[in-house]
């Protein structure tokens, strides 16, 4: 085999060619990628803090009372009392009075007071 001597400023010529090449490459994606920062640049708007009362009708929309405590029938959204800051749904009114009498029975029964 013959042995290719290359002359050391054309061996100097390429290296340094090619060292540039990739360096005009990474300019190139350093701008492109510059320029889409500049066009796309992200969300701007600052994050709003949670609404309370939003939260508050998820979490009531979640354990939402559909049967009466006392009778297990469907509510009436109309027949309610108020026990322990928390609504209490019943099917009628007589339902409400034996639940007064003594709630701590029917609590048990109310998805509003499970954990």
């Amino acid at each position: 085999m013959k042995k290719v001597i290359l002359p050391l400023n054309l061996l100097k010529g390429k290296i340094m060619s090619h060292i540039i090449n990739r360096l005009m490459t990474a300019i190139l994606l350093l701008t492109v990628l510059g320029i889409g920062l500049v066009i796309f640049p992200g969300c701007k708007k600052k994050p709003q803090p949670a609404d309370p009362t939003a939260i508050k009708q998820a979490v009531t929309a979640a354990v939402e009372q559909t049967v009466c405590p006392v009778m297990g029938g469907p509510v009436d959204k109309n027949v309610y009392t108020e026990y322990q800051g928390k609504k209490v749904y019943f099917c009628c009114t007589q339902c409400l009075d034996t639940f007064k009498a003594d709630p701590n029975k029917y609590v048990d029964k109310l998805p509003q007071f499970k954990k």
